[in-house]
């Protein structure tokens, strides 16, 4: 299936690399393709390195809200010492990431959660459809499942003390149903009897193999013309302002525009461009158990645990976690415990034939907003990263505002929200200066 890339542009068609093959890359390399442009998708990881491969495969289009909702300080140094609290935090890593971690929670506050949710609705908020367009036509289409995305609380009073999050989404036009007591039950009857309110979120879908869908994507990739390369991009070539190529593991690749796509890492080339944006890796977890006795109806998000539990093709992953610990970060065993005992507690009579578990890095801005932008700096280098706990739900439609910025195409969005310059303007880029904070069409 991997070819080996061309190196100059020839009958006119822009060549483009995208850098980094997870979700958003792969996203943005078919619809690069379908622009016209030549593509040529350069990736170092394997398939299960990738954060997308362990997300809880929900497109989870109300997922708005970001981890800094309001009351989070007060709550965190408990959080963070308890062993029942599913956050983690590696202490000899806490002076790198103390500064980030001030300006990631100072955003914890209504205002900002409203403007970070009001900047993620475009981005995430027609992810089903945005998926289905993606795929369309090709075996992918198989991995898509309409569904609801349900939440499951004790009762409803514990429901209605997360009201301010709620009217968020309903503000933002998200609609649900909500079931009580033998209700409830009738929706779901899998989950222990003390979950007993369930909020059940229409009009969203589910990917019922994550990486099954992304190599099923990755292969029509390489059937209509598209071209991969197993290696590490090491610099981005430019001259006069504009980006000429990229320097790899294999040697040197020709180029007119750049794609940076590859999550947590994205930083490290941003930062030999003279950009530094501060994007921190956040490790997630997730946990499978094989040929389970049942499965729930949907993907089903437990607030009180902060886990996700999602069927999937022959087995149940929980999905969650967080930990703070670095790119190098390779997991523990406590967190895989706590997940395992949270299952325990919330479908007891679960029986399954076998586990495995997963281990990967999410990119974490310090605002909750991703980054999709051409470099001001360097013409002809486009980011599209910073997606924290959304970059299954948001990938299709990045990597289509990517393609068509790429494309020298207007998207039919602000997007302002997701530009680079702002962590200048607001002085979280010591020393830099970037000059063009509005979007305007590509030359």
């Amino acid at each position: 299936m991997t070819t080996a890339p061309p190196l100059q542009s020839r009958n006119n068609q822009p060549h483009v690399i995208v850098v980094g093959g997870g979700m958003v890359g792969i996203a943005t390399a078919i619809w690069s393709l379908r622009e016209g442009n030549r593509v040529t998708l350069i990736d170092k990881s394997a398939p299960e390195d990738r954060a997308s491969f362990g997300n809880a495969g929900v497109l989870a289009s109300a997922s708005v809200l970001p981890v800094t909702m309001p009351g989070l300080l007060t709550k965190l140094p408990k959080m963070v010492l308890s062993r029942t609290e599913p956050i983690f935090l590696r202490w000899l890593y806490l002076p790198r990431i103390a500064l980030w971690a001030t300006r990631y929670l100072s955003h914890a506050n209504a205002t900002d959660v409203k403007r970070i949710s009001s900047a993620l609705y475009p981005i995430i908020g027609n992810s089903l459809e945005d998926h289905l367009a993606l795929s369309k036509g090709t075996e992918a289409e198989a991995f898509i499942k309409p569904s609801d995305f349900a939440v499951l609380y004790k009762d409803r009073a514990t429901f209605l003390k997360d009201a301010f999050g709620w009217e968020i989404r309903s503000d933002l036009g998200f609609e649900w149903a909500e079931h009580g007591g033998a209700d409830r039950h009738t929706y779901d009857p899998v989950f222990t009897t003390s979950l007993g309110f369930l909020a059940a979120l229409s009009g969203h879908g589910q990917i019922t193999d994550p990486g099954a869908y992304m190599e099923a994507l990755r292969s029509h990739f390489v059937t209509a013309g598209g071209h991969i390369l197993p290696a590490e991009v090491t610099d981005i070539s430019h001259q006069n302002g504009r980006a000429t190529g990229v320097m790899t593991s294999q040697g040197p690749v020709i180029a007119d525009r750049i794609a940076i796509t590859a999550g947590a890492w994205s930083p490290l080339l941003t930062k030999k461009l003279g950009v530094k944006i501060p994007v921190e890796a956040e490790t997630g977890y997730h946990i499978e158990f094989w040929n389970p006795s049942f499965l729930p109806r949907v993907p089903t998000l437990v607030p009180s645990k902060k886990l996700i539990f999602s069927p999937m093709q022959g087995r149940l992953r929980v999905a969650g976690a967080v930990e703070f610990g670095g790119l190098k970060n390779k997991g523990q065993d406590k967190v895989f415990d706590l997940l395992r005992t949270a299952t325990k507690d919330v479908l007891p009579d679960l029986t399954y034939s076998k586990e495995t578990r997963w281990v990967g890095h999410r990119p974490a801005p310090t605002d909750s907003v991703p980054i999709i932008d051409e470099l001001a700096t360097v013409k002809g280098v486009f980011l599209g990263f910073g997606h924290q706990h959304v970059g299954l739900t948001g990938s299709a439609r990045t990597g289509q505002i990517l393609a068509q910025l790429i494309s020298g195409k207007r998207p039919n969005i602000d997007l302002t929200p997701y530009n680079a310059a702002r962590f200048t303007m607001r002085g979280q880029l010591s020393g830099q200066t970037l000059n063009t904070p509005q979007h305007k069409e590509t030359a």
